[in-house]
């Protein structure tokens, strides 16, 4: 039986309370036998600055370099919003993105028909919707320089960001994207705006040379980033895998994530290079929905998305695909027996608690032993 790693990081908010529902699923699959995580806790964002004075302090940065995986939850709150930019909650999920080069965000949309109801497009629009975004993560405007406000004087200011690609850095998010593609129905979008920024044009042409270099046997197709968040409104299951930069896949991901009804349904990865030596890559598994201060501690969050995020590190790590695909039959099966969360629970009689609904998808996984 393997061991892997696991390094968490519940964070801040509702953090805490749905990674409890994780570390019950990982202690049963120890249990079985079938997998042993060797679990460590630390401390980031708001918690951290608490505790360290530090968004995530550097022994849990080396605890985080010793995992197999990372699982963070949540991050921020509005009792942090005082504290120094540099030590802001977000600058410890920022600063494991940038050591651990954590270039390549997968985001999937998928819309379970149980919850087709719930999504504000109609049901015929959504009901089946299994897409994946691919973004990249560590280049672009949030990272660009120079990144500056200049006093002008008189009362003026100047702001400035600045979008930044070079052709490696598109090449291996292009990558990522082809070789997901060619594991679900092999098809890739590329988004971004080369008819106003120059950026645009270089990733343009960068996918289009890397699609005949090594990925001709993939479909590929070319859609401006405005152009594709109309289209993801309109008819969204025409698309398949779709890559972007960082600042359009920031709002194209959050668009498609309401396409699923709820934000508490979507988990995320975010991937760095292969090491040579093992055969790994390090990798950071968090839900896509915040810490949502305003009911921590009630049991009202929904722990799909971060047992979700669990499952992605089943696949994307670990290599146990048969586990993933038992996590995310169990959590269909749930939610076609009717169990909701507040979140979700639209028509519904009544809602579940957190651990409510952690208990039934780990009853499911039991039922399929």
């Amino acid at each position: 039986m393997s061991t892997y790693k696991l390094f968490l990081l519940p964070g801040d908010g509702i953090g805490p309370e749905v990674m409890a529902e994780v570390e019950k699923i990982a202690a049963f699959f120890t249990q079985q036998g079938v997998a042993h995580f060797e679990i460590e806790r630390g401390l980031v964002g708001g918690a951290a600055y608490d505790a360290h004075g530090q968004a995530i302090s550097e022994a849990d940065m080396r605890r985080a370099a010793a995992a197999d995986a990372i699982l963070l939850a949540a991050v921020g709150g509005p009792k942090w919003d005082g504290v120094p930019y540099d030590v802001r909650p977000e600058a410890g999920l920022l600063r494991l993105r940038k050591d651990f080069n954590l270039f390549a965000n997968l985001r999937p949309a998928i819309c379970y028909p149980a919850l087709a109801d719930a999504s504000s497009l109609k049901r015929e629009l959504v009901d089946g919707l299994d897409l994946m975004i691919v973004r990249e993560l560590t280049g672009g405007v949030y990272f660009g320089a120079p990144k500056e406000i200049v006093d002008l004087g008189k009362g003026q200011k100047r702001a400035v960001d600045t979008q930044v690609y070079e052709t490696y850095e598109i090449e291996r998010i292009g990558r990522i994207a082809f070789e997901l593609a060619r594991k679900r129905r092999n098809k890739v979008t590329s988004s971004e705006k080369h008819n106003v920024m120059k950026s645009g044009v270089l990733w343009r042409d960068t996918i289009i040379d890397l699609h005949k270099r090594e990925f001709p046997d993939v479909e590929l197709d070319h859609m401006l980033a405005d152009a594709l968040g109309m289209q993801l409104v309109r008819k969204p299951k025409q698309f398949d895998v779709i890559v972007t930069d960082n600042l359009f896949g920031d709002m194209l991901t959050d668009v498609a994530a309401m396409l699923t009804g709820s934000l508490g349904m979507l988990p995320s990865a975010s991937l760095g290079e292969v090491d040579q030596k093992t055969g790994r890559r390090k990798a950071l598994y968090e839900p896509v929905h915040g810490s949502a201060p305003d009911i921590a501690g009630k049991g009202l969050a929904n722990p799909i998305a971060m047992i979700g995020s669990f499952g992605m590190a089943l696949r994307y790590s670990f290599g146990l695909s048969d586990l993933a695909d038992r996590v995310e039959a169990a959590i269909a099966a749930v939610l076609a027996k009717g169990y909701r969360t507040a979140d979700i629970k639209g028509g519904a009689p009544q809602s579940v608690s957190t651990g409510e609904m952690g208990e039934a998808i780990l009853a499911e996984l039991k039922a399929a032993v």
